[in-house]
């Protein structure tokens, strides 16, 4: 697989609530915050390892290969660090197309999923 890009950032809730979070974002009973754009499909779990791993695959149907894994740990201080890191098997993308999909990872993780938890 080839490294498309990655980021870390931090979340406030510990591993175990970020990874259900990742494992079921649509969990009836918590705030939703995986809104597709008409252009991305519904990513499916393809591995987790509770609490410090979940891979789903590709947003996007004409990338159907590429993959997003999602790396946990706890923080120093408190709360969690979350990577994650988009992945393919197949040919990089050129780099408008790699922008967005970049762009659009981390918005869905670091905006509407730390929204999400009430930051």
């Amino acid at each position: 697989m080839i490294e498309l890009g990655s980021r870390e950032r931090k979340q406030p809730p510990p591993p175990r609530v970020v990874w259900g979070s990742l494992s079921d974002p649509r969990r009836a009973g918590v705030r939703q915050w995986l809104e597709l754009r008409p252009d991305e499909v519904e990513p499916r779990v393809l591995r987790a390892v509770e609490p410090e791993l979940v891979v789903w695959s590709s947003l996007w149907p004409d990338r159907p290969d590429d993959e997003i894994r999602f790396d946990i740990r706890p923080a120093q201080d408190d709360g969690s660090a979350l990577r994650w890191t988009l992945l393919t098997p197949g040919e990089v993308p050129g780099p408008g197309v790699l922008g967005r999909m970049r762009y659009r990872l981390n918005f869905l993780i670091n905006a509407q999923l730390r929204y999400s938890y009430g930051q």
